[in-house]
């Protein structure tokens, strides 16, 4: 099964191949992620340098979003699940879209440069976006614009010391910085900043670090609440926003229908269970009821074979699992 868009298609412009598919050993992704590298050849060897604070990661394949004008930041601060009317110049954030009924519809990540809010979106979903932010203007001073035919993301891990390019806008997170680099220099920076580090290690680390995707870990029906997104994507004590009622509804009951979990998958199996693939109670096979299914896969350097997994709030804590018919024991990442 392929990763779900949350906006109901996972079409979208044919992305442009990366410049960087041409490097030695460089295989390309496919899916959603088509249009860069999965792998140059050496995945554990990437995940290792990544790790380390090294190399670069082309993410030139998602789309890259600015809106400009005096009232941005107050504009998107009643679109937007974040609290984002006073965001400071530099200070990065991640927001939600959410339908009416509280649905995961869009997720950005942005940062504000003072002039201009830069975001990047996942791929295929930018162009729904900007028709909704164009279809709610209205009278704001704002200005809308897909940016991704001129700007690449490329993704530089923490402990870095790659040069920034001046002018360029810079999301700096916990685990690394996304920079906003001019598509035409892409090549060159990553000839200066390599080694190139596939998607294959990024996903591992990410997967490591529990930070839930759109279209991986949501589904057409995902709340923020079941992928730990309060607080890093929702703020809870700002203004309405569409699908505001769920969020807080929720938050009063505490009881989401789901919950993301990390998974420690059996090594011994070659096979790595893909995205959707069912889960159940080890103790009733594989015939038993499913609870649950496969969001992400990964092979980590040293986990080794990893998941995320979204199952119903209800599967006990300490309940062994089976991914198809691989074995999986959880760890907790939303509280049931």
């Amino acid at each position: 099964m392929q990763p779900h868009s949350a906006t109901g298609s996972t079409t979208g412009p044919t992305p442009v191949p990366s410049p960087l598919l041409s490097l030695p050993g460089a295989v390309a992704a496919d899916g959603q992620d088509e249009g860069v590298a999965a792998h140059y050849g050496d995945l554990f060897r990437e995940q290792r340098a990544l790790a380390a604070g090294t190399g670069l990661v082309d993410l030139s394949h998602r789309g890259v979003l600015t809106v400009t004008g005096d009232d941005r930041l107050s504009w998107l601060h009643l679109l937007l699940t974040q609290h984002v009317s006073e965001l400071p110049a530099g200070q990065a954030t991640e927001a939600l879209v959410l339908s009416a009924n509280g649905h995961i519809e869009h997720a950005l990540y942005l940062v504000d440069d003072g002039t201009t809010v830069w975001a990047h979106v996942e791929p295929g979903t930018r162009e729904a976006l900007v028709a909704y932010l164009e279809s709610m203007k209205f009278f704001y001073r704002v200005e809308v614009a897909d940016r991704t035919d001129d700007f690449a993301v490329v993704h530089l891990p923490a402990g870095s010391i790659a040069d920034i390019p001046e002018g360029v806008a810079v999301r700096e997170v916990p685990y690394g910085r996304d920079v906003f680099l001019p598509r035409a220099d892409l090549e060159a920076y990553a000839a200066a900043h390599g080694p190139a580090i596939g998607l294959l290690a990024y996903e591992a680390l990410r997967i490591e670090g529990h930070r839930p995707r759109l279209g991986f870990e949501t589904d057409h029906r995902t709340i923020p609440h079941e992928l730990g997104w309060i607080g890093g994507a929702v703020h809870l004590q700002k203004g309405c926003y569409r699908g505001q009622e769920t969020v807080a509804r929720v938050q009063n009951l505490g009881k989401p229908p789901r919950r993301l979990v990390f998974l420690h998958l059996d090594g011994s199996d070659v096979h790595l269970p893909g995205h959707g693939t069912p889960l159940r109670l080890a103790a009733d096979g594989a015939e038993g009821r499913q609870l649950g299914f496969i969001t992400s896969s990964g092979r980590h350097h040293e986990l080794g074979p990893i998941a995320l997994a979204l199952i119903k709030r209800n599967v006990p804590l300490d309940a062994q699992l089976l991914a198809g018919d691989t074995a999986a024991a959880q760890e907790v990442v939303v509280e049931p």
